[in-house]
């Protein structure tokens, strides 16, 4: 396997009966890092195995998605648990947020709700939330801009809307809320030019690289079980794409990431 230039790779999530052999292939392929992001109770018991395997190397996230069925207040309690019982502190919550091709439209109020609720519960935490959006960038901006933390924006780390795949006016609004930009391995796919146009004009102080493992592994390993020490590919093309070295882009993603992904407090 090649060595990664010291990437961080931004959202992946765990199985946790492997979650600390992924983890171990992470940093034996030169990584600096990894977020374990949760989004249901089994992705959140991924993350956690992932970051009890290696408190030093992964950040942890934990969050109830638009598929998970929780009520607001259940998420709120459940992850107020959660956090009191990590083994590290928490640094984002996530994965959260709306999807309207899967999710079923009699279920949207529903969705906006556990999403709304659990970014106030970020801005009450100081932390970061780590964002899901398909079909439903109108509901997810607004939700972001009247519940997100208004210090966090200002910092430019209100959170990361994650596998990014919108075009550039969406891309824009994203970052004037104070977000961060993720792209995965979508942006290898031979019939993603569009997403490497918007690629390009992503500022480097926004821009992370993200597996989201075990899905979307990048060309040239589509098809595979995805994993977080296949971030180096995706990087490798977005460097290309941009015009810059790849150590370059690796240094500058691995800062955005470190600077996001601030370990919180209990």
């Amino acid at each position: 396997m090649e060595t990664a230039p010291a990437l961080f790779d931004s959202h992946a999530h765990f199985a946790a009966e492997d979650a600390a052999a992924v983890v171990a292939r992470a940093r034996a392929a030169g990584l600096a890092g990894v977020a374990a992001i949760g989004a249901d109770a089994r992705a959140n018991e991924g993350a956690l195995a992932a970051a009890r395997s290696a408190p030093d190397f992964v950040r942890l996230s934990l969050g109830f998605d638009y598929s998970s069925g929780m009520a607001p207040e259940a998420a709120a309690a459940e992850l107020t648990a959660l956090r009191d019982a990590a083994p590290v502190p928490l640094s984002a919550i996530g994965e959260i947020g709306l999807d309207a091709h899967y999710g079923d439209p009699a279920d949207a109020p529903a969705q906006r709700a556990l999403f709304g609720r659990q970014v106030v519960l970020a801005a009450e935490w100081g932390l970061p939330v780590v964002v899901h959006c398909r079909e439903t960038e109108a509901d997810v901006l607004d939700i972001l801009r009247r519940n997100g933390s208004a210090a966090l924006a200002a910092e430019g780390r209100l959170g990361v809307l994650h596998c990014f795949v919108g075009d550039a006016a969406f891309a824009r609004a994203v970052l004037d809320l104070g977000m961060m930009v993720s792209l995965s391995g979508i942006v290898t796919f031979r019939n993603a030019d569009a997403l490497r146009a918007v690629a390009r004009t992503i500022p480097s102080d926004r821009l992370l690289v993200e597996t989201d493992s075990p899905y979307l592994a990048p060309v040239p390993l589509r098809g595979k079980v995805n994993e977080p020490a296949f971030v180096v590919h995706t990087a490798r093309l977005l460097a290309q794409v941009r015009g810059v070295p790849e150590w370059e882009l690796a240094e500058s993603v691995r800062a955005n990431a470190l600077r996001l992904f601030k370990a919180g407090e209990r």
